[in-house]
């Protein structure tokens, strides 16, 4: 069966040609026909007369007949090098005229006429339809059964600017943009070494989004390498428009609360994690970009804690785990102290207290919880809103609703006070998605808490010790190196060594043995200094 007919076979019945089916399935390895026409009207069909398809036919250099045509998408293509090496190259030259033989005409275009990086045959329909919507140009010619592709692909990106969620005091300012191009050049320009690999993959049977696999050859382990590209290949979806749709899809337990792969839209933090034997995988037309394993300290760490003195990046992590554990059981510790052990409250602190309760209608629990959703509320609402409206409506929307509530005798002021501590120790968290386990996780305990006081608090806490040591994230325990209790794996999880004892990559992420730098790099002064000068000046 021709081409032709068997679109012609498939063509509904209309009036017009927008009937026809867009998404039509093509047999496999169609081939075009040697009919300039009959092709150009083969690919406007398949890619269903789109009205952003151009179409440009013209003769080949002055003195022939050779007729030729190019295809693009307006807007993914780049009109100057389409007008420059392509049209330019092929129109004005006069370089075709003496030749005789179509084939050897082709030949001699792919080779000497376009003057292009990228110039590739093809001859399915399938392929040649995939590279015209990824912005390439399509050079087709009469009496060939085969088109040029010619590389280009260019859209308007957005600049590389600081990142809006990642934010340090002192290092590089840059971050990844939608553009997969660009971030791998980020990536490049810090790792310079050839050991740096990326693997291409197409995801999307609809969208073809281009994903990598990037790793540090001889320092990622060659099972953990070899089960990302598992993991990418098993996915079959429609489209990929966010790395969070790769997210699900490849972490070990998706019903877990605590994020099991981090991201991140910091190149200076990615190639830090590459430098340790980590995956990242890049997805095109986002901005963040995945890191594989993943363990739990990795989300109370910052960029900042290695661009700052090793006493303050420890410091510093002290607070985020202190702020961590705050957001999560200061509520429920709030209500088991009100409700049952009022003891444990000094005297003068239990009367305020209690003072303060005189007349709200609700329980501890109750309060809890009211406050707790009115807070969530005011968050989502300030992140929804313009950057300019949320903040305005999160702090007037907070003060207001809360001084509101406790005159009204809704609330406690104890009560506020504590919601608005705990909210505030949800936002020094670094990573956003283990603040949302964290608010997540608060409210059982809370319940817990209203229940059987302390001991339900604990048995929250126990439970979620028990789930963070059960999961594994691509073969690497979640509590790394807690669980392994390997005392040379401590010098870079709370606290922050110096630069000088970081030496080896962690065993966990690497293997054994693998060193990052020489022996002896501690700074000293230099020697006998003292005297040396004194001789001097005698």
């Amino acid at each position: 069966m021709s081409i032709l007919k068997y679109f012609q076979k498939k063509k509904k019945d209309s009036n017009t040609e927008q009937a026809v089916k867009c998404d039509i399935k093509l047999p496999t390895q169609i081939k075009l026909s040697l009919d300039l026409s009959s092709n150009i009207e083969i690919i406007k069909r398949v890619m269903g007369y789109a009205s952003d398809i151009i179409v440009r036919e013209f003769s080949l250099s002055p003195g022939t007949e050779v007729k030729a045509a190019i295809i693009f998408i307006k807007g993914m293509a780049e009109r100057e090098i389409i007008n420059e090496q392509v049209l330019g190259a092929l129109m004005i030259s006069d370089r075709f005229n003496s030749v005789q033989n179509y084939t050897e005409l082709f030949q001699i275009i792919k080779e000497y006429g376009i003057p292009n990086t990228y110039v590739a045959e093809e001859f399915d329909v399938s392929n040649i339809v995939s590279e015209v919507i990824d912005g390439n140009t399509i050079l087709l010619l009469d009496k060939i059964d085969k088109v040029l592709v010619i590389g280009s692909s260019g859209w308007k990106d957005r600049s590389i600017s600081e990142t809006s969620t990642e934010n340090v005091i002192r290092g590089p300012k840059d971050s990844f943009t939608e553009n997969i191009e660009n971030n791998t050049a980020l990536l490049r320009r810090r790792i310079k070494t050839p050991d740096l690999r990326m693997e291409s993959f197409k995801i999307g049977t609809k969208t073809k989004t281009l994903i990598f696999a990037v790793y540090l050859q001889g320092t990622a382990k060659a099972s953990l390498v070899q089960e990302v590209r598992d993991r990418l290949g098993r996915i079959q979806i429609d489209g990929i428009l966010d790395s969070g749709y790769i997210e699900e899809l490849i972490e070990d337990t998706p019903a877990s609360p605590f994020p099991q792969i981090e991201h991140s839209e910091r190149p200076d933090k990615v190639s830090a994690e590459i430098l340790e034997g980590h995956v990242a995988i890049l997805v095109d037309t986002t901005p963040y970009a995945l890191i594989v394993p993943t363990i739990f300290v990795q989300f109370i760490q910052s960029a900042d804690d290695y661009y700052q003195r090793y006493v303050i990046g420890t410091l510093t992590r002290f607070i985020r785990l202190i702020a961590y554990f705050t957001s999560v059981i200061l509520p429920a510790l709030y209500i088991a102290l009100t409700s049952y052990h009022q003891e444990m409250i000094p005297t003068t602190l239990a009367l305020s207290i209690a003072a303060s309760r005189e007349g709200v209608p609700f329980p501890s629990i109750g309060e809890a919880f009211l406050m707790e959703a009115t807070f969530e509320i005011l968050r989502e609402a300030g992140l929804r809103l313009p950057k300019q409206a949320g903040q305005a409506v999160s702090i007037v929307g907070g003060l207001v609703i809360g001084q509101s509530a406790v005159q009204a005798g809704i609330v406690s002021q104890a009560m506020v006070i504590v919601v608005a501590l705990t909210g505030i120790s949800s936002f020094a968290i670094p990573a956003f998605n283990a603040a949302g386990s964290g608010r997540l996780l608060r409210f059982p305990l809370m319940l817990l808490a209203s229940i059987l006081g302390l001991p339900g608090i604990l048995a929250g806490l126990s439970l979620i010790v028990i789930h963070l040591n059960s999961l594994r994230s691509f073969g690497v325990g979640y509590m790394e190196p807690l669980i392994s209790a390997n005392k040379n794996e401590f010098k870079d999880i709370v606290i922050r060594s110096p630069w000088w004892k970081l030496n080896r990559v962690p065993n966990y992420i690497a293997g054994k043995g693998f060193r990052r730098q020489a022996r002896n790099m501690k700074p000293e002064p230099p020697k006998d200094s003292h005297d040396n000068n004194t001789k001097g000046e005698e």
